[in-house]
């Protein structure tokens, strides 16, 4: 018999890098908002240079980043998931009912990690990872249907043409006030316990509660399935096919991303009704985000085949082959950082101090995941998640699956 480590096949370089380029996004974003903190000191202590600076910040990374590096993030799930079942069919298994534990265990280190972070994004993906279950065995075709439909925020389509046969019509609004109450005061306040508390109680509440408002919820399972597609097809291993494909990407996705970016930012002056902002006006936003994270993503990786470009990026490799302990990690450092319990310094930095702190944190970051990765090779928690998919119900790992 063949060993099963020489069956192993190299990891994508690109994929790894990309994925270490979402990690950074999210944290600088993070340390922009006070890691879902939105606490800041008065602009009047302040001189008016830095409150220049701060609103320059603010609005360059939300307009790079905001939605974008989770969105690369569930892009990069699906298409890991279409690995894992991939090397499963070699064996004649179907991975299905192991990937549904897997996302058990992912709900479980969502809650260690939601300790940390009111705003947490892998309970999301636990729970919306069951669609990769559902659509497992689509064919191409019905792939595609699957992505476009979900792609195509299809509740807010649905509110909207209620509301056009029936002008009585008022979508649901749904009241987070009194949870993001509850999240501050733990948060500002200086007991560990009590942080913790505030955002298990409420903290995924809120944040499954927003991704559904926003139309984040049906975009992250979308997403899932392009990325499981995108495997499928092996369109992020480096050929001529590939390289067409990520062109017209890029081409198609900054043509469509310029007239959704001005609609957005003229909506308001072109539509009064309020019924249009609570549907049509989140599906212009959702698809600018989708339109932008294309060009991000194609960018990055017709990028990556140039040398100068590959030599600066491919740092970020290190941080993508361990980016769930990344992001936990960074969920742990960011909180104390910022909430009241640590060093406390949400209420004292406005957004340029605050991207300098997060810059200063994804290095300690990047050094840390580089020295354990050549080290150990794989992320603790990458290696705990590997062992816990495969042990069996007495408790012993199934080596010849796994």
């Amino acid at each position: 018999m063949i060993p099963e480590t020489t069956l192993k096949k190299p990891r994508i370089e690109v994929v790894d890098s990309l994925r270490g380029f979402a990690i950074m996004a999210i944290m600088l974003l993070h340390s922009i908002e006070h890691f879902n903190f939105y606490v800041f000191p008065k602009k009047s202590t302040q001189p008016d240079w830095l409150n220049t600076m701060d609103q320059w910040v603010w609005d360059t990374f939300f307009f790079l980043f905001g939605g974008k590096g989770y969105a690369i993030f569930a892009l990069l799930f699906g298409f890991t998931f279409s690995l894992m079942y991939a090397k499963q069919q070699t064996k004649n298994i179907d991975f299905g009912s192991r990937f549904l534990w897997r996302m058990l265990l992912l709900v479980c280190f969502a809650l260690f990690n939601g300790m940390f972070f009111p705003g947490e994004v892998l309970m999301l993906y636990a729970l919306v990872g069951i669609v990769l279950f559902l659509v497992r065995k689509f064919n191409t075709k019905a792939l595609l249907i699957t992505i476009v439909l979900l792609l195509s925020q299809p509740l807010e389509w649905a509110s909207y043409l209620r509301s056009v046969f029936d002008p009585n019509y008022v979508p649901p609004v749904l009241e987070m006030g009194y949870i993001w109450k509850a999240l501050k005061e733990g948060q500002m306040g200086d007991s560990f316990f009590g942080l913790v508390k505030a955002n298990t109680l409420y903290g995924h509440k809120m944040s499954l509660m927003w991704a559904y408002d926003v139309g984040r919820l049906l975009q992250t399972a979308g997403l899932f399935v392009f990325g499981y597609w995108l495997g499928k097809n092996q369109l992020f291993v480096d050929s001529e096919k590939s390289n067409k494909f990520w062109k017209r990407a890029l081409i198609v996705g900054a043509t469509v991303f310029i007239p959704f970016f001005l609609l957005e930012k003229n909506f308001k002056a072109l539509v009064d009704a309020k019924i249009y902002a609570h549907t049509l006006l989140k599906v212009v936003d959702m698809y600018g985000n989708l339109a932008f994270t294309t060009v991000l993503v194609a960018s990055f990786i017709l990028l990556y085949k140039i040398q100068y470009f590959r030599d600066i990026l491919k740092g970020l490799r290190y941080c993508g082959r361990m980016s769930l302990t990344a992001y936990v990690l960074q969920s742990m450092v960011g909180g104390f950082v910022f909430f009241g319990y640590g060093l406390g310094i949400g209420t004292k930095v406005r957004h340029t101090m605050s991207l300098a702190v997060g810059i200063l944190l994804f290095v300690l970051l990047f050094y840390f995941c580089k020295w354990w990765i050549n080290r150990y090779g794989q992320g603790p928690l990458e290696k705990l998640w590997h062992k816990l998919t495969w042990i069996d119900l007495s408790g012993k790992k199934k080596k010849a699956i796994g």
